[in-house]
């Protein structure tokens, strides 16, 4: 279905845009909460409107969020967890304990549902996106360390992790290039082979047709003066 946004939304567009969206996401978020109208004619011919009263909006929203933005500049949030020896959490880290943490830290007043996170159930250094606005999402870090560990060793096990993954990535490229090369090889190889073949046939055929020339030679020699075999 179509709609057009009446409100920003994080991650589908601004006010005054219009979406293709799933029909329930539609029907059981975007329009019950206020956020789009279906985008009938009669809807998009309000568009400017929507889009001046929305641009004024975010100016003056963005003004009052810069504020928490810059508090959370730098925010490092430490969580102490128990975890087995793969680094799996018994448990996770939740975006409501990720809020209180930021709350607590840097003296603001944020809601769970601004943050952008899944909750997480790994050791180690995870960026987490917060949702001010459409335009300001600051990140910051958090850190998801085992217990009797100190912070530092989850984020050398973070590293060591992204290291090995990003030379398995890397050994993957190479590989499929290698593969790349050996069918580009393949493919210039078969027209090759293909000419030798057709060369050869042309051959074959050049070699028959000469047989055939030869015989009827010969049995036209045979034949009586009357040109009728005898």
């Amino acid at each position: 279905m179509k709609v057009l946004l009446i409100q920003d939304v994080y991650n589908l567009g601004r006010a005054g845009e219009v979406k293709k969206v799933a029909n329930g996401y539609g029907r059981n978020y975007l329009l019950p909460q206020g956020l789009a109208v279906l985008a009938t004619p009669g809807a998009l011919q309000g568009v400017e409107r929507i889009r001046s009263q929305a641009d004024q909006q975010r100016t003056v929203l963005n003004r009052e969020m810069s504020v928490i933005a810059d508090k959370l500049v730098g925010v490092e949030l430490v969580f102490p967890v128990k975890a087995g020896d793969t680094g799996k959490l018994y448990g996770s880290v939740t975006p409501q304990m990720i809020v209180e943490s930021i709350n607590q830290q840097a003296g603001v007043e944020l809601n769970r549902r601004q943050i952008d996170s899944q909750p997480i159930r790994t050791i180690g250094v995870h960026i987490v996106n917060i949702r001010l606005t459409i335009d300001l999402i600051p990140q910051v870090r958090a850190i998801v360390h085992r217990e009797g560990e100190s912070p530092e060793t989850a984020a050398l096990e973070a590293a060591e992790q992204a290291a090995a993954e990003a030379e398995a990535e890397a050994s993957a490229r190479e590989m499929q290039a290698a593969l790349q090369v050996e069918e580009l090889e393949a493919a210039a190889v078969e027209p090759e082979e293909a000419a030798d073949s057709a060369q050869e046939a042309d051959s074959q055929l050049e070699f028959e047709d000469e047989d055939e020339a030869e015989a009827a030679l010969l049995e036209a020699e045979e034949l009586p003066e009357g040109g009728e075999p005898g």
